[in-house]
């Protein structure tokens, strides 16, 4: 059993979103991206499907030439090698769930 709070040892970055691992299993890695208002994560892809929920906060997510404002509570899921973006519309708190074949190194290096 492992356990992980999206809560805890919360940390906000000035210039980039604050991302974190929170939890490793045998099948995934809980991410948590922390942005404050106006931050973004860049177009980009994984190679691998995704699972991305609002925990706090609001995004604007872009994906297929389309953006989607999700709210607190909001779940979105996306096939590998998909194209998209997020920008927070105000402070936000983001869970990720990656497979545990894709890097949490490739999220924090999007911005770059």
């Amino acid at each position: 059993m492992k356990t992980a709070s999206l809560f805890a040892d919360l940390d906000f970055k000035e210039n980039k979103p604050a991302v974190s691992v929170l939890l490793q299993t045998d099948f995934t890695k809980e991410i948590r991206i922390a942005f404050k208002e106006n931050q973004e994560l860049k177009e980009h892809k994984t190679p691998y499907p995704i699972v991305v929920e609002i925990v706090e906060g609001e995004i604007s997510f872009g994906v297929q030439n389309e953006s989607l404002i999700l709210k607190k509570g909001d779940l979105i899921s996306l096939k590998g090698n998909i194209p998209h973006s997020l920008t927070a519309q105000k402070e936000s708190i983001v869970r990720l769930t990656l497979s545990i074949l894709d890097s949490e190194e490739r999220v924090k290096n999007i911005n770059k």
